[in-house]
């Protein structure tokens, strides 16, 4: 973090403009770019009824980072602006086990990486007295709130922030800084229409109604955030993902026209972590798990929460062959729940 900018500094037009962040932006790489003043979300209330239904399951973060949620100027207090950027991630890749996210590098830290060059321009340009904080979906923040604030798309009926000339393959990061800054137009209008693509093709059935999630029963929740045993009634529907879900974006309109090819290099996919075989993955030891998947968003699930995929995803297979590998498990994998889980498909072969 960077030392404060004074009113003074400030009146004297030290600081950059938006467009001069903006343009900075894009010159590091970033596809989407636009300035939203801080403060309480227009999503607060609902963010707070989606609490409190239930439907963020287990991830309890979210609940204990709420009172910070509800104003952007809470988290860094003195904030006052922030540059909402967005980053392409490749929605023109085909379907497969392992959603396009999380196929390169962390985006985390491809993000963070270049927000906080752009926060090191910003404090530069302003002669060292502006200060400046980068969020990459780790922080207290709803950044689709602001990302809608600062004009970068609409929420989507299935809760996916959705750009008119991107889709809504791409990350959402934001640098925000004590300076005020010119603000763009929010992105009022919705161009869902009356489509329903993402709905009818849940799995799961996750939406309770547009723009409603249900994350306890939500493909991406069950295979990434819950840490347990997967609910019986979800197992088939998995079908043959391994790791997190894109059908609820495959099918919109807005990306089987829009969505673009990866540019960022370290978001390009890995060979290994397009279509890896899932009866590999589930006989991996956590040390040969470290060394395949360092470095990727893919270590959110562990080991263990990997394997229990793989295992559900081989008894939705029936694959013959297979069936070694799930004894083997079932006997003697570590985790009690990869042992229950390979039970679980061997028993789909009766």
């Amino acid at each position: 973090m960077n030392s404060g900018l004074s009113d003074v500094s400030r009146a004297q037009g030290t600081a950059p403009s938006a467009a001069q962040a903006k343009a900075q932006a894009f010159g590091l790489g970033f596809d989407l770019a636009g300035i939203a003043a801080l403060g309480a979300p227009d999503t607060a209330p609902a963010f707070d009824a989606w609490l409190a239904n239930g439907y963020a399951g287990e991830m309890h973060y979210l609940e204990r980072g709420a009172d910070l949620r509800r104003d952007a100027r809470r988290p860094e207090p003195g904030m006052r602006s922030a540059v909402v950027v967005a980053m392409n991630c490749g929605g023109t890749q085909p379907s497969g086990p392992i959603a396009r996210y999380a196929r390169g590098d962390d985006y985390h830290d491809v993000m963070r990486e270049k927000l906080d060059d752009l926060g090191r321009w910003f404090v530069a340009a302003s002669s060292g007295t502006a200060r400046t904080r980068s969020y990459v979906d780790t922080g207290p923040v709803l950044e689709r709130d602001l990302a809608r604030r600062a004009g970068l798309g609409w929420f989507g009926k299935n809760t996916n922030l959705i750009n008119p000339s991107l889709g809504s393959f791409f990350f959402i990061g934001a640098l925000f800084t004590d300076v005020d800054l010119e603000t763009d137009a929010p992105f009022e209008a919705d161009r869902c229409g009356s489509c329903t693509n993402c709905l009818d093709a849940c799995p799961t059935k996750a939406f309770t109604a547009p723009r409603t999630l249900d994350a306890t029963r939500c493909i991406s929740y069950l295979t990434i955030e819950l840490k347990g045993e997967i609910p019986t009634e979800f197992r088939a529907a998995i079908g043959e993902l391994l790791y997190g879900c894109d059908i609820c974006q495959d099918v919109c309109p807005w990306n089987v026209r829009f969505s673009r090819d990866v540019t960022e290099p370290g978001l390009r996919p890995r060979a290994d972590r397009v279509d890896p075989n899932a009866a590999e993955l589930l006989a991996l030891s956590d040390h040969e798990w470290r060394a395949r998947f360092g470095g990727s968003a893919m270590t959110r699930a562990k080991r263990r929460g990997l394997a229990r995929n793989a295992a559900v995803v081989l008894g939705n297979r029936r694959d013959p062959r297979t069936i070694p590998a799930l004894e083997a498990a079932a006997r003697d994998d570590p985790e009690p729940v990869v042992r229950a889980h390979a039970a679980w498909a061997l028993a789909q072969f009766e």
